[in-house]
C-alpha cells in the first residue's frame, strides 16, 4: 500500500509488452534451424501473454536470416493463434507498394485480426545488395509517397497508377506503424500512424522527438490519436550479473560486426569471455551495452517502468538476442511476470 502523499514506484504492470525477433543466427545452428526457432519462439511467448510478435527485414546480413518478412510472418500466424503478428519492418524503399500491399492483404485475410504492418524506411548496406534488389541509396527520400501510396492501396484511393488495385487489400484495415529514427517521427505525425522508436541516441533526444511527435499527430483513418511502441533491448534474470551476460553475445557481435563488417552468429557466453578483444573492439563491446535495461525482476521493473513513465509510451518492443534460446524464453517469462503483476 502506498502511503498517503507518496509517489508510487515506477513499474511495467499493466504496460503491453510484445517481441521483435530478427532471427539471428547462432554458433553451432543451420539457418533453417534458426527460422524455425523464431516461428517457436513466437509459440512461446503468446503462451506468455505477449501482444505481438513481430519479425524483421535485412538482406545478405551474415548472422541474419529474416530476409523476407511477410513469408516469416504466414507461418509464425499459421503456428500460433492469438498474438499479433507483423513486421518491424518491411523496408518499404526495397519493394513496390502494390506488392507490399498485396502481401498483407493475403496476410489478413488469412489471419483476421491479427496483422501488423510495422514499415521502415532502410535500403540494402551496401551498393551491391543495393543493385540487387534493384534500389539507389537515395530511394528512402521517397518514404512519405510510398507509404501513401501503400495505405491509399487499402482505401482504393491511391492516385499514384489509376485504376490499378490490390487484390487481395483493399477495404481491409490493417494497423500501420512507422518504425522511424530522428525525423521519421514527423512523418508517422503527419500521416496519423503510430510510431515505432528506441532510444538510440540518448533520452533527452527521445523525449524531444515524442513530443514533436505527439503536437503534430494529425488523426486519420488508422489511428485517431498518438501511439508510442517503445523498442528496447531488455534481460530480467535472477541477479544483475547474469541478466548482464545475457546481452554479451549481441554486444560481441555488435563489436565484431563494426570492426569486421561482418555479424558473427552468437556466440555462447563463456567463449565471448574468452575472446582477447583488442582495445578498439573492447570500447565498441562495453558501448553496446549502454543503454539497454537489464537486472533483477525489481530493477527492470524500476527502470523499465521509469522510462515508460517519461516517455508515455503505449507498448514495450522487446528487442533481445542471446545465444542460449532458454535463458532468452526465461528472460522474457520473468518480463511478462512484471508486466501482469
Amino acid at each position: 500500500m502506498d502511503l498517503p502523499g507518496a509517489f508510487p514506484q515506477p513499474s511495467i504492470a499493466g504496460v503491453p509488452l510484445s517481441v521483435l525477433d530478427r532471427s539471428r543466427t547462432r554458433s553451432g545452428e543451420s539457418e533453417a534451424e534458426t527460422l524455425r526457432g523464431t516461428v517457436r519462439l513466437a509459440q512461446q511467448v503468446e503462451e506468455l501473454g505477449y501482444h505481438r510478435f513481430w519479425v524483421s527485414e535485412h538482406h545478405s546480413v551474415p548472422g541474419v536470416v529474416g530476409s523476407a518478412p511477410t513469408v516469416l510472418a504466414a507461418a509464425v500466424a499459421a503456428a500460433t493463434s492469438r498474438i499479433r503478428v507483423g513486421t518491424g519492418g518491411v523496408m518499404l524503399p526495397n519493394h513496390q507498394p502494390l506488392v507490399v500491399a498485396e502481401q498483407f492483404g493475403v496476410l489478413e485475410s488469412l489471419f483476421p485480426g491479427r496483422i501488423d504492418m510495422g514499415l521502415g524506411r532502410s535500403v540494402g548496406f551496401t551498393g551491391g545488395i543495393r543493385r540487387a534488389l534493384g534500389v539507389e541509396k537515395d530511394a528512402a527520400e521517397d518514404f512519405s509517397a510510398q507509404v501513401e501510396e501503400l495505405l491509399g492501396y487499402f482505401t482504393g484511393k491511391q492516385q499514384s497508377h489509376p485504376q490499378v488495385h490490390a487484390r487481395p487489400g483493399e477495404g481491409l484495415q490493417i494497423p500501420a506503424y512507422v518504425l522511424a529514427i530522428g525525423e521519421g517521427a514527423l512523418l508517422a505525425a503527419s500521416l496519423g500512424l503510430p510510431l515505432v522508436i528506441a532510444g538510440v541516441k540518448g533520452e533527452q533526444e527521445l523525449l524531444a522527438l515524442l513530443e514533436r511527435y505527439r503536437s503534430s499527430f494529425r488523426p486519420s483513418a488508422w489511428a485517431s490519436s498518438p501511439y508510442v511502441v517503445l523498442a528496447a533491448t531488455v534481460a530480467v534474470a535472477a541477479t544483475q550479473d547474469e541478466a548482464r551476460r545475457l546481452l554479451l553475445p549481441e554486444a560481441w557481435s555488435s563489436a565484431y560486426s563494426r570492426t569486421r563488417g561482418v555479424f558473427p552468429p552468437l556466440l555462447p557466453v563463456d567463449e565471448v569471455l574468452r575472446i582477447d578483444m583488442s582495445s578498439k573492439e573492447r570500447s565498441i563491446f562495453e558501448q553496446s551495452l549502454q543503454g539497454q535495461i537489464y537486472g533483477t525482476p525489481a530493477e527492470v521493473d524500476a527502470a523499465l517502468g521509469g522510462l515508460v513513465q517519461r516517455t508515455g509510451a503505449d507498448e514495450v518492443l522487446v528487442t533481445t538476442n542471446t545465444y542460449d534460446r532458454g535463458d532468452l524464453l526465461a528472460s522474457y517469462e520473468r518480463l511478462a511476470e512484471l508486466s501482469a503483476s
